[in-house]
């Protein structure tokens, strides 16, 4: 059984061309779980992102668990695809999840340097709560 990166980038590799794989990264931003409208906070927003990026975590039975929205929705949609490779998993495997799926499936040379610059924000905030829960 594939990993969740492996599933990425096989579910990636089925479009042809560009138009397609965003139009898949929209709908994985909205299928992403309502985001709970008290965590719509200035502290629960990623820095370092253009667009609006909200990150709620939950640390439950030593596994992190992440909830996010966006006010853009290729935005939105990229948070979705790094929650699905990062939510349920223990702060340590958080940490070192290896990231290079983003290239693989073709997001640094896609995305504007904005976007690329958000998706990097994005990744270090993730990470930056998975540590507050390091042992």
């Amino acid at each position: 059984m594939p990993t969740t990166t492996e599933q990425i980038v096989l579910d990636f590799s089925i479009f042809e061309d560009w138009l397609e794989k965003y139009e898949y990264i929209i709908d994985l931003g909205e299928a992403l779980k309502p985001y709970p409208e008290d965590k719509r906070k200035d502290k629960y927003l990623i820095k370092g992102c253009q667009s609006l990026v909200w990150l709620y975590t939950e640390f439950q039975d030593g596994k992190m668990k992440y909830y996010a929205d966006s006010n853009t929705t290729i935005t939105k949609g990229l948070i979705a695809i790094l929650i699905k490779v990062f939510t349920n998993k223990t702060p340590q495997e958080v940490f070192e999840t290896d990231i290079s799926f983003i290239n693989q499936i073709g997001l640094k040379e896609h995305l504007s340097p904005t976007h690329a610059n958000g998706l990097i924000s994005m990744v270090n905030q993730i990470k930056n709560e998975a540590q507050l829960h390091l042992k």
